[in-house]
Parts: structure tokens; C-alpha cells; sequence
């Protein structure tokens, strides 16, 4: 069997169970090369139809076509199952990214020097979530967030309360807030995946090294290394206001705006929302610390958008051309500015408030991961955190997380980052 045809069998094993969604049909009545530009920011779409006009006004050979869908990753797995791969395209650097990486979907940047530029934690990120062979880049750092814990600045002074560099520094934060009658962290249950932000630093920092690794070869469990970080998320949780259940993120990040609670258990991808709330203080951030050696605090951040090509384009050339132009510093810079985002070019900053608490991580490379990125969706684990936080039983959660991860891993091929139909 030839390497495309068993690209195409793993695609369509990917995207079988995909709904088919109507594909709009691109006009053509020129003699431009066209290419595809798959965008899935449904807050950025007006920046990169922007950003693609202004390719084509400096090269008038090629004709763009920007595709925003409001499920990007379904229309994606819908568009696989016919092997129709965008020339170019905008994604999040999540586990079906990685499963798509994995299955050679994507384009290898490992040799090309665009990476030269950009940040290598921010690559090794993307390498971590899949790769099409080991060593492969499959996707180039656009922008990142940062994910640690939010906090209102003004709050914080008015109490007298420091950034907490330490576990328990952060408990005492919370029963000072919490004893002068202020809500330490706004829970947002109501929309269960608010719970896996907290989650990714508290594993990062206290599951064993390789952690993943060992799991993927069925040499642990989540009830062995992730129980102490699962144990301090509940006890984060109970200093959230009364039935966090009935508030999902909408209403919490306005709430947070209106000065109800001193943090958000998020990171930066939530602060353009609060700001539309208009808040009369100055929204900070900081690295979440699971444990009392501040030397051990990593930044969670995900890699927001990443850019890349298909693998079997029609049109390599000019997708490598229009790939470029989106890299370049300027226009990485710009969209970071505007979106609260961490330009993932090596040595660029984003000079907002909101990160200057985290910066110094970015800039030493202390950065990991979001654990929910090792995971597709056939393992329920916001709903599994959810659940546990409501209800407080641990061992239930990490036993149940155990046997759907199990129940996977017994009809499917798993590698460190990835995941592939068997």
C-alpha cells in the first residue's frame, strides 16, 4: 500500500464519524492560482480575510480564499473524509490537531527557517501534541496563550495580599479574600471545560516526570500520578462563590469584571471578553504554583494558533509563499497585541498588563503544555472534572478517567502525543 492511500485510510478513520456539512463553492473566473485558506478564529476572521487581501495585492498571481466555518473542527474532519485538505490553514494546537499530525496530514516544517524565528518552547509545544514522523513540526507557533490564574490588581492591594509564588501561599490568598467577605476564585461550572484550565499547571507541577509518557505505554494510572493534583483542584474549588455549577464562563468573566471575586482559574485567552465588561481595575496575571518551590512553577501555555499547510497541496508553492507572509514579525506582533496573545516569535513580547506578570517564564522558556490537549474527545474528562468537583469523590473520577482512557486504548494505536486508528 502506498504512503497516500494509508494517509487516506487513516483519514477517513479519523473523520467517518464526522456529520457532512455543506462546503460553499469557490467562484472562479480568473487565471490566478487559487489557494485555500482554512481560518478557524471566529474572533479574528475580519484580520486574516484582511491579511489575505493583502497578499494577493503583492502577489497577483494567487487568489485566496478564506473559509470561516462555525465548527472548525468538524467541517475539517468532514472535508478529510473526501481528502480535501486546505492549502493553508489557521488551527488550534490541540489533540485533533495532534491526531491529525500524527496521521500525515500536515505539512514537516522541521528544516524550513521560519522556524528560526520562532520561539522553541512554543515548537516543542506543537511537536508534543503529534507528529507525522519523530522529530517532524507540523504546524509553526502563531500566537500562545498563558493560562495560570487572573487577578484583580486593585483587590489584591486593597487587602494587602501578595502574588502568591508558593501552594500555600495561594491558600492563604484565598482565606484572606475569603474572610473579608470577597469570593477568592468565580467558579464557572456550568461550562465544564472551564475546570481543565486549573488542571494543566496543577499536573504539570506535581505528576511524576514522564509522566505521559508511561501512561500512553500502560505503565501507570491517572489514580497514581495525577491524584494529588486532582485532590488540590477540589481544594481550590471550595473557595468559589455558592453553585459554581449555575454559572458557566459568560456570566463569570462579567462577574469577575464587576469586581466579584479577586482571580479567575484562567489564562489570558478569557481577558479581551472581561475587557468588554468594561472593568474598573487592572486585570494581572501569575503562574499558578502547585507546589512550595517556586523553582518548580511552569506557565501553562497552548499554542492559540498555529499555521500550516497540507501535505499534499496542489499548490505548495504558493502556500509556502502565503505562509511566509502571515509569519512575518509585524504581523505575528499585531494580532498578539489585539487578541491579549503572546507573539510566538523568539524574543517578541506583548507589552499588556494582563501579561506582564507571566512574562519572565516566556522569556526563561518555563513553559508546558495544556494537559487537555493529550486528550480526544472520546475521553470525557471535563465532564469527569466537573462531576468531581460537585461531588468531591476523587478516587471515582480518577478511577472512571482510568478505565474510558483504557477503553480507548484498547481499539486504537497510541504514541506519546498522538493517537491513530489501529
Amino acid at each position: 500500500m502506498t504512503r497516500r492511500r494509508a494517509r487516506r485510510r487513516t483519514v477517513a478513520a479519523l473523520a467517518a464519524a464526522a456529520l457532512l456539512l455543506p462546503l460553499a463553492a469557490c467562484a472562479r473566473g480568473d487565471d490566478r492560482t487559487e489557494i485555500t485558506f482554512f481560518q478557524f478564529k471566529p474572533e479574528a476572521v475580519e484580520y486574516f480575510e484582511d491579511l489575505a487581501a493583502q497578499f494577493e495585492e503583492q502577489n497577483p498571481d494567487v487568489r485566496v480564499v478564506v473559509q470561516n466555518v462555525p465548527d472548525p473542527e468538524t467541517a475539517l474532519r468532514t472535508r478529510l473524509v473526501k481528502d480535501d485538505v486546505p492549502d493553508v490553514l489557521t488551527l488550534n494546537g490541540n489533540g485533533s490537531f495532534g491526531e491529525f499530525a500524527s496521521a500525515g496530514i500536515f505539512t514537516d516544517f522541521a528544516d524550513d527557517p521560519l522556524l528560526d524565528d520562532i520561539n522553541p518552547g512554543f515548537v516543542e509545544v506543537v511537536q508534543a501534541l503529534g507528529q507525522s514522523e519523530p522529530g517532524a513540526v507540523n504546524g509553526i507557533p502563531f500566537a500562545a496563550n498563558a493560562s495560570g490564574v487572573l487577578y484583580n490588581e486593585e483587590l489584591f492591594a486593597q487587602h494587602g495580599v501578595a502574588v502568591p509564588t508558593t501552594w500555600d501561599e495561594l491558600i492563604a490568598a484565598a482565606e484572606t479574600f475569603q474572610a473579608a467577605g470577597v469570593t477568592p476564585f468565580y467558579g464557572m461550572l456550568a461550562d465544564a471545560w472551564t475546570a481543565q484550565s486549573p488542571l494543566a499547571p496543577l499536573t504539570a507541577q506535581t505528576a511524576p516526570e514522564g509522566f505521559f509518557e508511561e501512561r500512553f505505554a500502560g505503565e501507570t494510572t491517572f489514580a497514581e500520578g495525577w491524584r494529588e493534583a486532582i485532590e488540590k483542584e477540589g481544594q481550590l474549588y471550595a473557595y468559589t462563590q455558592p453553585d459554581p455549577a449555575a454559572v458557566g464562563y459568560q456570566e463569570g468573566t462579567r462577574a469577575f469584571a464587576a469586581g466579584e471575586s479577586a482571580m479567575l482559574l484562567l489564562g489570558s485567552y478569557a481577558v479581551p471578553q472581561i475587557r468588554t465588561f468594561e472593568p474598573q481595575f487592572t486585570v494581572g496575571s501569575f503562574a499558578l504554583p502547585a507546589t512550595d518551590d517556586p523553582a518548580r512553577t511552569t506557565l501553562v501555555s497552548g499554542v492559540d494558533v498555529l499555521v500550516t499547510t497540507g501535505a499534499d497541496s496542489a499548490h505548495p508553492q504558493e502556500a509556502q509563499r502565503f505562509v511566509e507572509f502571515l509569519l512575518q514579525p509585524d504581523v505575528v506582533q499585531e494580532y498578539a497585541e489585539a487578541q491579549v496573545a503572546i507573539p510566538a516569535i523568539e524574543g517578541a513580547a506583548n507589552t499588556d498588563p494582563a501579561l506582564a506578570g507571566v512574562q519572565e517564564y516566556i522569556d526563561e522558556q518555563r513553559l508546558v503544555g495544556f494537559t487537555d490537549h493529550q486528550f480526544i474527545p472520546a475521553i470525557p474528562l471535563a465532564p469527569l472534572l466537573q462531576e468531581y468537583l460537585l461531588g468531591g469523590d476523587a478516587q471515582t473520577m480518577l478511577t472512571q478517567l482510568d478505565e474510558d482512557w483504557d477503553k480507548v486504548a484498547a481499539r486504537r494505536t497510541w504514541g506519546l502525543g498522538k493517537v491513530q486508528e489501529g
